[in-house]
Formats: C-alpha cells, structure tokens, sequence
C-alpha cells in the first residue's frame, strides 16, 4: 500500500539510473509520481524506466549531463512545459578516494562538474519554476562526509560539504516562495558502486572489507537504497510541509556514535 500520496506529481531525480538513485525512481513511480530520470548513464536509465512502466507506473528517462548548464535548463524547461515541478531530487554524484596530495587539479575538477555545479545547475534551471507555482520542494544528496571528517575523502568531503551549505541557502532565500529544500546525508549504503570499489581495490578479500566496511556504522551494517528512498519518501512529501532548511543523517550512528 503507497505511504504517501504522489498522484499528479512530477518528480525530477538526477542520477535515477543506479544505487541510491534507482531506490528513489521506483519508490516515487509506485507511490503515484511521474517521475523524470535524468541521468548520464542512458542505459541504465531507460532499464530503470522499463522495470517501471512494466509495473504500471509513470517514468521517462533523459540523457543528461548535470555538469552542462545549457543541457539541464533545456530537459527542465521541456518537462515544465508539460506538467508543474513538484520535486527536484539532487541525486547525481561521482566519487574519489585519496587525501589532498593523493587529489590532482584533474580529480578536483572532475568532482565539482559534478557534485557542487550539477547540483547547482539543477536548481537554478528549476528554481524560477518553482516561484511561478509557489510551491516545490528540493532534496538534495549530501553525506556524512558533509559534517564530519573521513579519511582519504578530501575532495568528495569538500563537494558534499558544498552541498549541504548550499541547502541551507536555498533554503533561507526562498522559504516566503513556498518552496522547501532539504537534505539526506547517507552514511555507507550497499550499492553496486560500493561492491566494484571493493573487488577493484581489495581483491581476494571482497568478503573481508565488506565487513569490515559495514563495521564502520555502529548498528553493525551498510544502509540499504531503499532506506534511503524512503526517508526520502517522506521528506518531499506534504506530510512534511513543516521541514526545511534541514539535514537528515541516516547513517546508522555514524556522526553521534563514533569516537
């Protein structure tokens, strides 16, 4: 039975395609919303997609490149033409392990297309939008590594960090708008990234840096996608019209029980 009600909804998710992203196409398609995957890897995309409307519901997928400003505003333009912005999921991020003299200008670079510009690409396509209705709400993905410090993580620290100040001034500026921004900070979560990273890295001991990986939260394992999706479920929901201008941990102790 759908927890809350997304009928007549359009919910935009970058980075819909895979992982945490996937958790979220499917948890809005079954709970009504029309959803809008903008991702960069088409392929998987359009499966998402397919697994979707196989069940029934709303999804189209957009090949995207949330790093390029003209070809957001062109996708997001063409969706609002059809149908109001209710959502905006800031899902899409990439990933670099190593501490500042392990990180090139390349490595920085490469992370803040990304995680700090395609973020801010998104909402700023969006945002006048937003206004015209008076109404929206924007989710965007942070991390435990926005509020505390994690080893061989400088420049992924650095764009999630970005991330969530960026919330918080969404979040000031436009609250008289009537329009909500909020963010999730996940700990680890079991994602296929997450297994590739270990078998290009640990190679004969997958089974050992699991465990010790999933140690690394105190309640003793990984989060799992659909955790994720579902807190954020609740977050973009009008069950939730009171909330903003917040961060959500859902990390499994991992900030208030280390150390």
């Amino acid at each position: 039975m759908a927890s809350f009600n997304y009928n007549n909804k359009t919910v935009l998710i970058t980075g819909g395609g895979s992982g945490i992203g996937e958790a979220l196409s499917k948890q809005f398609a079954i709970n009504g919303a029309n959803v809008h995957i903008l991702d960069f890897q088409w392929e998987k995309a359009q499966q998402v997609v397919e697994e979707i409307t196989n069940l029934g519901h709303r999804a189209q997928a957009h090949l995207c490149d949330v790093s390029d400003q003209g070809q957001v505003k062109k996708i997001i333009d063409d969706i609002a033409a059809d149908h109001p912005l209710h959502v905006l999921i800031n899902n899409a991020g990439i990933a670099h392990v190593g501490n500042i003299e392990e990180t090139s200008e390349s490595d920085l670079d490469r992370l803040y297309q990304v995680n700090i510009k395609g973020v801010y690409n998104c909402m700023y396509a969006a945002m006048g939008k937003m206004k015209e209705q008076g109404y929206g709400v924007i989710l965007n993905m942070a991390s435990v590594a926005s509020s505390v410090g994690i080893a061989e993580r400088f420049a992924y620290s650095m764009t999630k960090g970005a991330v969530l100040t960026m919330t918080y001034s969404v979040a000031k500026d436009y609250v008289g708008y009537g329009i909500r921004c909020n963010s999730i900070s996940p700990a680890r979560v079991h994602t296929p990234f997450v297994d590739g990273f270990i078998s290009k890295n640990y190679p004969g001991k997958e089974q050992e840096m699991f465990e010790k990986l999933s140690k690394t939260q105190p309640i003793g394992r990984m989060g799992k996608p659909e955790e994720v999706a579902n807190l954020a479920l609740y977050l973009c929901s009008d069950e939730a019209s009171f909330i903003t201008g917040t961060d959500f941990p859902i990390d499994g102790g991992f900030i208030k029980l280390n150390g």
